[in-house]
């Protein structure tokens, strides 16, 4: 299903600071590398590279950290034109590089500021798919923004992708966070999640694959990507597949999900997505910048 854009991904977009070298608690880090950082953002690139039109809705400050983050997504070939600069200074997040669970310290700000007159619903017809995150919706207005933006979305005809990127730092209230998710669910979601983020959510620390992706149907999901540390679990109302890991080790998830849903828009079948979504996941360790989009299929059309 192609549309003249391929995805609007709305949500945080902020500085990230992670240690250089291991360390369990931020007081450990001595020295911090600076790179953007967002999901929805970090999808949106991801997707560009693959030749899609992707455009970002987000708020930053405007400060020299958010002009310097709207360049970089300028200078990675994303639409900008929906990320607007308010008063609050931008959004900034410290972590730790952990080869287990990183901690995290947040300064939150610019990104909880979207506001509805950023989004061209006028042109939402046009529109291939419209994401959003957890993460972006644990605070108003943000949240109140993309339920509507994603109710917009649905009518239009779009696919309503949710990344299920929850962290009880971000949204302490689980109650709320899990009403929130049922609700963006209703709307034919896409649901993409780790087994982490459902551990957090749902205090399951081992949950069957299957189950999630039942839960998830049954609130009004279309469609389930579950990544587990192993394999990739993509499931519908028809028939659900597994997918294992190649080089588990350095998965990086946006990297999936933008090949998966290229895929989708390519009207790819439910394991050829998940295929494609892997291989891209794999050439994000190996290269940057533009991609031939053939090379995440060259394993579907072999």
């Amino acid at each position: 299903m192609r549309r003249s854009i391929d995805i609007l991904s709305a949500g945080e977009l902020y500085v990230e600071f992670t240690s250089a070298d291991f360390a369990q608690a931020i007081e450990e880090g001595v020295l911090y590398k600076r790179t953007p950082g967002g999901a929805p953002a970090m999808l949106a690139v991801q997707m560009a590279r693959l030749g899609n039109k992707a455009m970002l809705a987000a708020t930053v400050g405007t400060d020299d950290m958010g002009r310097a983050i709207v360049s970089y997504l300028n200078q990675s070939g994303v639409d900008s034109s929906c990320v607007a600069q308010v008063e609050e200074p931008t959004t900034l997040i410290l972590n730790t590089h952990s080869p287990s669970e990183s901690n995290m310290q947040v300064y939150r700000a610019a990104d909880s500021m979207l506001s509805i007159r950023q989004f061209p619903f006028q042109s939402f017809e046009q529109i291939g798919v419209f994401h959003a995150t957890c993460f972006a919706m644990s605070k108003n207005p943000s949240q109140h923004v993309i339920l509507q933006a994603a109710e917009r979305a649905q009518r239009a005809g779009c696919i309503v992708s949710l990344d299920l990127n929850y962290t009880p730092k971000i949204f302490p209230d689980r109650i709320e966070a899990k009403k929130m998710v049922s609700e963006f669910s209703r709307y034919k979601a896409l649901i993409k999640l780790n087994a982490r983020d459902w551990s957090r959510l749902y205090e399951d620390p081992a949950p069957a694959p299957q189950s999630v992706i039942d839960h998830f149907l049954k609130i009004g999901a279309e469609e389930v990507c579950f990544i587990t540390e192993d394999a990739f679990w993509v499931g519908n109302d028809h028939e659900t597949q597994t997918l294992p890991f190649r080089v588990p080790q350095a998965l990086n998830e946006q990297a999936f999900l933008a090949g998966y849903l290229t895929a989708r828009l390519d009207d790819k079948k439910l394991a050829e997505s998940a295929v494609a979504g892997r291989k891209m996941a794999e050439i994000q360790q190996l290269s940057s910048g533009k991609l031939d989009r053939a090379l995440i299929y060259a394993e579907i059309e072999a």
